[in-house]
């Protein structure tokens, strides 16, 4: 099953994709008389995506085709999942390619890691800004693997891991690399920068994934692949993850784990970066794409994100 969050009448909206487009879990409940949360985040919360998917996969991918309402697919605009998560957890140099670009080794043990601001995040189709600040010279974009999870928890073990994610998503990291290379002590100043963290446009649970080592990841600059790599090839896995994180601090239901990037690729003005994601047997991610603007070649009036807009 996979949910996405459309603009709608000045809202944000989850939604069901089916063959048609983006159907508003409003009116599954206006068809069914059902009480499902109408935006993704809550929907998380309250543990509603597992009871949505069985009906979903028990004979209502069907029912879906025949309830009105659905947004067309080339009419519905994709916001972020959500826009407040509890926590977004990266992780760094986690293909042994990536940590060589930067002249750095994976870590092993423990992996790279920092966190990002929820005031980071944008959607899908959102401009990422590269930032004003003189010292911004080289900002880089990174495709990423992204797992949400679904549940207060912690000590989880390994083998148990999935049983508490309630799905994949695609995941656009960007990082100022030229200011990280005067100091790695500025790692969380790099990551933090607004518009540094797009998500979506997809949620994808879990039943859908035969076996997410499988999957392949790949950061794509201006329509070409830069850079791909699977999972299998991360030194530290999902379950890895997700079970040493719930044994370091616990995981909140809504939390977000961006699982590192294959390679990262300069971004400038007129860019676009990509995440797309592909696995076996034709499976793949709806791609999450975004335009490049450099605030150094704008006029303070020509800012978006200035004036709280």
């Amino acid at each position: 099953m996979r949910f996405v969050t459309i603009r709608l009448e000045e809202q944000e909206v989850a939604a069901v994709v089916t063959s048609k487009g983006a159907l508003p879990v409003f009116r599954i409940n206006q068809w069914k008389g059902t009480a499902w949360k109408t935006e993704l985040y809550d929907l998380i919360c309250a543990e509603q995506v597992p009871g949505l998917t069985a009906w979903y996969n028990a004979g209502g991918k069907e029912e879906l085709e025949r309830i009105p309402g659905v947004v067309p697919a080339d009419e519905a605009v994709y916001a972020p999942l959500y826009r407040n998560p509890p926590r977004i957890f990266g992780i760094g140099l986690n293909y042994v390619d990536h940590a060589g670009d930067l002249g750095e080794n994976a870590p092993v043990g423990f992996p790279g890691s920092f966190y990002k601001p929820a005031s980071s995040i944008v959607g899908p189709g959102d401009d990422v800004c590269i930032p004003a600040l003189p010292e911004a010279q080289k900002t880089t974009g990174e495709a990423e693997l992204g797992i949400i999870l679904g549940k207060k928890c912690k000590f989880i073990d390994e083998e148990h891991w999935i049983d508490y994610i309630v799905g994949y998503t695609t995941i656009l990291d960007m990082t100022e690399e030229s200011i990280l290379r005067q100091n790695p002590r500025f790692l969380t100043l790099v990551k933090g920068f607004d518009t540094f963290f797009s998500f979506g446009p997809q949620l994808v649970t879990p039943d859908e994934v035969d076996d997410v080592l499988q999957l392949e990841v790949q950061t794509v600059h201006n329509g070409e692949v830069h850079a791909k790599n699977i999972v299998n090839n991360m030194t530290h896995k999902p379950a890895r993850l997700v079970s040493l994180v719930s044994h370091l601090q616990g995981w909140l239901p809504g939390d977000i784990l961006s699982t590192g990037t294959p390679r990262a690729v300069h971004i400038e003005d007129g860019d676009t970066i990509e995440c797309r994601i592909h696995g076996p047997n034709g499976f793949s991610m709806e791609p999450l794409v975004n335009p490049v603007v450099d605030l150094k070649l704008c006029k303070p009036a020509d800012d978006p994100h200035q004036n709280g807009q």
